[in-house]
């Protein structure tokens, strides 16, 4: 295959969930299903935090796990929730920055192994 045949990052396709997905998804294993969605209707629930304040939260994870679908499904509920252009955004730059502490934090296990190694 030449470099110009190979597949480029941007053709990545990925399907669009349907109802026959879901129709499908609840034939498979209804017991699971049911409680998935009892399970999500309860976290999403209003409570201590509000729906949008869930919401938004739910954008920020959804983007450290790089899930297209969660993307898409949470932005528009954010947003249904009341959730502002800007709040959006700024969660997503919230879940940036804790993507990247992980990783500072992190190094203190490669300076250790760097330590035994030189004995310091």
């Amino acid at each position: 295959m030449s470099q110009e045949d190979a597949p480029r990052a941007q053709d990545i396709r990925f399907p669009r969930a349907s109802r026959a997905h879901a129709e499908q998804r609840k034939a498979l294993a209804p017991e699971p299903d049911a409680a998935f969605k009892a399970f999500s209707k309860a976290v999403f629930a209003e409570g201590a935090l509000s729906g949008r304040a869930k919401q938004l939260i739910a954008v920020a994870v959804a983007h450290v796990t790089q899930c297209p679908w969660c993307i898409e499904g949470h932005v528009k509920a954010a947003r249904r929730a009341g959730a502002s252009a800007e709040e959006i955004m700024e969660a997503i730059w919230v879940a940036a920055e804790m993507r990247a502490g992980a990783a500072f934090a992190h190094s203190v296990k490669t300076l250790e192994i760097l330590g035994d190694e030189t004995g310091r």
